[in-house]
């Protein structure tokens, strides 16, 4: 997972600051890397290994000029994890392009193999984006007729039928103007707003409130919206397909205060919460639940509303360190155990004694899970049931979530019963699919549809069992 940021801004007004404090507020998306980079006649780029605090002091962000720029924070679902890797990219020709995308390529070795080949193009990283960018420049450089807003579009619609998997991408063509595209399902979320005459486009709107942009809405699937240098916007639509927005957005990655694709994230989790509170209630009087307590921070929303229906307390009996980074995206089984004991300390008053539900988004590999079941018990707690936002997650994502392999998905080689024991939880529940779904349209009658491949099985795009496979053995290598 990853994300990105573009700003637009006024002319002889410098972004890097802004541009700095919006990755701040998406540093929840990718923990690995993180880059900025600026236009103003040159481009001016800095990008390392490490929290975005880390990388970024007042000298280097002095040092990036400009009233154009892009932001990003990654980690690697493809590639190495390296200072090579991480974005934004740059290629001189044609123009010079700024590059930085959220998502994940799936034919990401056949097009490498293709743009050395055919194209003449050596892709020096193992980072996607390098591929995307590539073809991208590969098919900009073939446009010789027409207005450069009709090269674009060619180009673009070359792009579209080369590429396959997730990919929202953020991107400025030196002397042209700042462009922003997504993929034809619209798996990976891309936002914009405007603050006067400047223009933001974000992987989420969190920021906008913070930087006085007005959110505008969402790139939409197979649409690019480009901003000449004059600021006039431009939108086409070049590859209409039915939308499958990522499901797993709302259960965990995006911050609640972020609306996606015309959903609010904040309201979608208080309906988690109502869902699940449904699906306990004919156990209620066998369970005898003292207290509804939350694992910290992204099951705080749904929990509430949980806790409301069913009549019981909720309380934070969990106090989480949050300068400690999430678990979840963290590389190495290891480095996500320690974590797990630095980041939580139990509450002793809320859980002596009592009968709690623990409420969490997700379970994934059950490290986490198990950890915080033995805590609570180890302070305690006389009974713990678990209760989990989203289905038991089954299958590998290959559109940019680190949850690669089947091997390290515990509900995928265990049945519910079996994941319980395993966990040490006395009773489990989880969000039904068709209930999950729910939560996240505005209405009943709302058309919009989900990626719930995680949870299903069932792959937007066009992906073999050989591709998965691929997929698969290639993460087992770098692990």
């Amino acid at each position: 997972m990853c994300g990105v940021v573009g700003i637009y801004g006024k002319k002889n007004k410098e972004v890097a600051q802004d541009l700095y404090d919006s990755l701040i507020s998406i540093q929840h998306r990718g923990q690995d890397s993180c880059g900025i980079a600026t236009y103003n006649k040159e481009f001016h780029i800095k990008k390392d290994i490490g929290l975005v605090q880390k990388v970024f002091n007042e000298e280097n962000l002095l040092h990036l000029h400009g009233n154009m720029g892009i932001g990003h924070v990654r980690y690697s679902t493809v590639g190495r994890g390296t200072k090579e890797d991480a974005q934004p990219f740059i290629v001189n020709s044609p123009y010079g392009i700024l590059m930085a995308h959220n998502g994940n390529i799936t034919n990401f070795d056949e097009l490498k193999k293709e743009l050395a080949e055919k194209d003449l193009r050596q892709v020096n990283s193992s980072c996607d984006v390098d591929v995307i960018l590539n073809v991208f420049a590969s098919e900009l450089a073939k446009q010789k007729q027409g207005s450069f807003l009709q090269k674009l579009s060619q180009a673009l619609t070359n792009v579209y039928k080369r590429l396959e998997g997730s990919y929202s991408v953020v991107a400025y063509i030196a002397g042209k103007g700042f462009l922003a595209f997504r993929d034809p399902h619209g798996i990976k979320p891309l936002v914009w707003g405007k603050r006067g005459k400047e223009y933001i486009f974000a992987s989420e709107s969190a920021m906008f409130s913070m930087l006085d942009f007005e959110l505008i809405g969402d790139v939409k699937p197979g649409e690019f919206i480009f901003v000449d240098t004059k600021g006039k916007i431009h939108h086409q639509m070049i590859l209409n397909k039915k939308p499958y927005h990522c499901s797993f957005e709302y259960v965990y990655f995006a911050r609640p205060d972020s609306t996606l694709d015309e959903v609010s994230v904040y309201k979608a989790r208080l309906r988690m919460g109502n869902r699940l509170a449904d699906r306990l209630k004919p156990y209620l009087e066998k369970l005898k639940i003292d207290v509804v307590i939350p694992a910290p921070s992204t099951a705080d929303v749904a929990a509430l509303t949980l806790a409301y229906d069913i009549g019981v307390k909720f309380r934070h009996g969990l106090l989480k360190n949050h300068f400690i980074g999430r678990t979840f995206i963290m590389p190495g089984q290891e480095n996500r155990r320690k974590s797990v004991r630095y980041k939580l300390s139990p509450i002793e008053l809320e859980i002596r004694g009592k009968n709690v539900l623990l409420l969490d988004d997700s379970i994934v590999r059950g490290t986490t899970s198990k950890q915080i079941v033995d805590l609570l018990r180890k302070v305690g707690a006389k009974k713990v049931y678990f209760a989990v936002c989203c289905p038991p997650l089954k299958y590998p994502c290959v559109y940019g979530i680190d949850m690669p392999t089947r091997q390290e998905l515990i509900a995928n080689h265990l049945s519910i019963e079996q994941v319980r024991k395993k966990i040490n939880a006395d009773f489990l529940i989880y969000q039904t699919l068709d209930d999950l779904i729910s939560t996240l349209k505005k209405t009943k009658s709302d058309p919009k549809d989900f990626c719930t491949a995680c949870f299903s099985g069932q792959y937007p795009t066009n992906i073999s069992k050989q591709q998965l496979l691929k997929i698969e053995k290639a993460r087992l290598k770098e692990r």
